[in-house]
């Protein structure tokens, strides 16, 4: 029974991380969320879950790095969404340099 919650709240933050509200960050978010969800732990669902109630503004703000990381917010998962943001930004500038 335990696990079957687990793997519905893994689902539903799946789900939640491709339907933001604004299609930049379903797609910032929905990718991490691919990337970390299949393997994440009960702590890291947990996180991950905190990070989808964050403001999308703000979340946004902080991906692109308009803005730093108020010190409440910053967590592991915030600090992997920055860098897989990052390494997918220069992966992108990569193939469009080939």
């Amino acid at each position: 029974m335990a696990d079957e919650k687990f793997e519905e709240r893994r689902r539903r933050a799946h789900f939640r991380a491709w339907r933001r509200g604004t299609r930049e960050l379903d797609l910032l978010v929905g990718r991490f969320g691919d990337s970390v969800l299949p393997s994440a732990d009960e702590q890291q669902l947990a996180e991950f879950e905190r990070l989808l109630e964050l403001p999308d503004l703000a979340l946004y703000s902080w991906i692109v790095g308009r803005e730093e990381v108020p010190a409440e917010h910053q967590s592991a998962m915030i600090s992997g969404l920055i860098a897989f943001h990052k390494r997918e930004r220069n992966s992108d500038v990569e193939i469009l340099q080939r």
